[in-house]
């Protein structure tokens, strides 16, 4: 195994070589010493060959060349060819299914969070929300790689030689439409068929939750912090997904259309000029009418026409147009009241220091904040436990107190100034 000190600033050093490199390992998997050289002379042309050897000795022996087996022949560091592709937006295109995969793992942790949470196993709440966390840094960085990707093979089909054949131009654009950009479709389709939209929605949802009734139980603030930024991710992950999708669709459909025209427009020409060859002119013009029309190019893309609101204002004025009234009906009262509800904390930790000393802190809230919510005054509870500069002080008995909808048995607590 290579020194990473020493890999990073032959790196440093070499950073250009590496960087012609890891370009010409797209259309050779394995490199020669020649091919090597050649590189390192292109990037310093005015080095001699002894300073280019050396530089190519250097590469080997900080492990960003690696010589293969029963061979003299090099190639580049996995770890370094995926960490100088990163930089360079050099990435290959990945696979459909392994995104698929990574989505899907997202249900399982999802899972294990809601049984963590039933069974009040916080290691396991833990686990999962690394899980997910690290789920969700691979499917964005992925997303990202494989936008650049397709990208680039765009600009390679548009920049590519004209007098070549348009399907020869666009084989690896077509490619990547049918095997990348299809399926991620249908795995991110808002509807009941998608996976993406719906497992990243579950996830937020089950993550939201726990960290509510982590506050409600007091639970340790790095626990709760963990959770409210995975749920910050995947609300993050959502939306680069759909801009991602978005910017795949548009750059590639377009070159799919483009060459489904350009193939019917040929086929057409070609079959009139077949017919202009052996009927001749004349006769390949004008056609009887039972015979079928040629094929032409066409745009199967179709249109709507829809009127606008100031025509509709006029036609509606004209015919004395009165719209008929709809009564709703009314929505029935809940009995869910909400998980969050506002309260103004610093007025009530004022209060409390004008309070002090107070023998039963949760009954002094009951006492003066009988309109709030159980949840709200458990909350606050355990918040103003750890309120600094105040001194507190557990009762060895416990008793029960009474709130609006449920009775707690707690250990009494005490809050003074200290002496």
């Amino acid at each position: 195994m290579a020194n990473p000190r020493s890999l990073v600033y032959a790196l440093y050093t070499h950073w250009d070589t590496v960087e012609l490199l890891v370009r010409l390992s797209r259309e050779f998997a394995v490199l020669t010493s020649d091919q090597v050289l050649n590189g390192i002379a292109k990037v310093s042309g005015q080095r001699d060959a002894e300073t280019q050897g050396a530089v190519l000795r250097a590469l080997v022996n900080a492990d960003i060349l690696q010589t293969l087996p029963r061979s003299s022949d090099l190639q580049l560091n996995a770890y370094v060819l995926e960490f100088v592709r990163g930089l360079t937006r050099e990435h290959e295109l990945g696979l459909a299914a392994v995104l698929q995969a990574r989505v899907a793992a997202i249900r399982e942790a999802t899972e294990a969070l809601n049984e963590g949470m039933l069974g009040a196993d916080m290691d396991r709440v833990r686990g999962a929300a690394n899980k997910l966390a690290e789920l969700f840094r691979q499917i964005s960085l992925q997303l990202d790689q494989d936008r650049h990707a397709l990208f680039e093979l765009a600009e390679n089909a548009k920049s590519a030689d004209s007098s070549m054949p348009i399907s020869q131009r666009y084989r690896e654009v077509l490619e990547a439409y049918d095997h990348y950009v299809e399926p991620m479709n249908q795995m991110m389709d808002s509807g009941s068929q998608g996976t993406f939209y719906r497992y990243l929605e579950e996830a937020e949802r089950a993550l939201d939750l726990s960290l509510e009734q982590l506050s409600v139980q007091g639970a340790l603030y790095s626990h709760r912090l963990q959770l409210r930024q995975v749920a910050h991710q995947a609300k993050e992950l959502r939306r680069f997904g759909r801009l991602v999708a978005q910017q795949c669709a548009d750059t590639l459909l377009p070159l799919r259309e483009e060459l489904r025209q350009h193939n019917a427009l040929t086929s057409a020409i070609s079959l009139l000029l077949g017919q202009v060859r052996k009927r001749g002119l004349r006769r390949a013009l004008s056609r009887p009418a039972d015979e079928t029309a040629l094929p032409v190019w066409r745009n199967e893309r179709g249109f709507k026409l829809q009127l606008g609101d100031e025509v509709r204002a006029v036609m509606a004025a004209a015919r004395q147009y009165q719209p008929q009234a709809v009564a709703f009906p009314k929505d029935e009262p809940g009995d869910d009241a909400p998980l969050l509800e506002q309260v103004d904390e610093a007025a009530i930790r004022a209060h409390l220091a004008r309070s002090l000393p107070v023998e039963n802190l949760l009954d002094w809230l009951r006492r003066h904040y009988a309109h709030l919510q159980d949840a709200t005054l458990l909350r606050l509870f355990h918040d103003l436990q750890h309120e600094p500069g105040w001194q507190f002080e557990a009762a060895s008995q416990p008793e029960k107190t009474t709130l609006q909808t449920i009775r707690v048995l707690h250990h009494p607590h005490r809050v003074s100034i200290p002496q």
